[in-house]
């Protein structure tokens, strides 16, 4: 694409979305599901996570964007409030304290290798210390190397599994 990336985090910008960024979020999550696909993945299908469930992140105001010099570059949602899949899990969590929880993180494939995947979880640490929330907790699948590997990077601590109507994910939590 063109598009150079730096390491300085004063490149990054991160925000809610609006409906207006829509589009791009939904090539994002398009790149993310085929990536998964070829690499023999199921974590994501066809029909999840699909427009609907974008939308209604907007709506919650939950949605939110990293933006490289201006361009979308990934997108996830971050929730403050709880995961109710969360309190029946295979384990124990760090604390009981409240939390915030970040579902559908997806990075643009030119944007991929360069650190936005951190970016994005130190943008949902800002949202979370500007709420008083101390508890930074994700779930994702067994085989989904790459999330495996930024959580391992940002400190977070396998706490055990959680069982959604799709499967089995393992679930970790990070205090903050």
């Amino acid at each position: 694409m063109g598009h150079t990336f730096s390491e300085s985090p004063s490149e990054y910008t991160f925000r809610r979305a609006t409906t207006a960024d829509t589009d791009r979020i939904m090539e994002i999550i398009e790149q993310a599901k085929r990536q998964m696909w070829r690499e023999g993945k199921d974590q994501w299908t066809a029909a999840y996570p699909a427009r609907g469930n974008i939308d209604a992140d907007i709506q919650q105001g939950a949605a939110h964007v990293m933006l490289h010099a201006g361009h979308i570059v990934a997108y996830g949602a971050v929730v403050l409030t709880g995961e109710p899949v969360y309190e029946e899990i295979r384990g124990q969590w760090l604390t009981n304290q409240p939390y915030v929880v970040l579902h559908r993180l997806a990075v643009a494939d030119e944007a991929k290798g360069h650190g936005v995947g951190a970016w994005f979880m130190h943008g949902v640490e800002r949202v979370a210390a500007a709420a008083g929330v101390h508890s930074f907790r994700v779930d994702t699948n067994h085989d989904n190397s790459r999330m495996l590997r930024l959580l391992d990077k940002e400190g977070f601590t396998f706490c055990g599994n959680v069982y959604y109507q799709q499967g089995e994910r393992m679930a970790y939590e990070k205090l903050l």
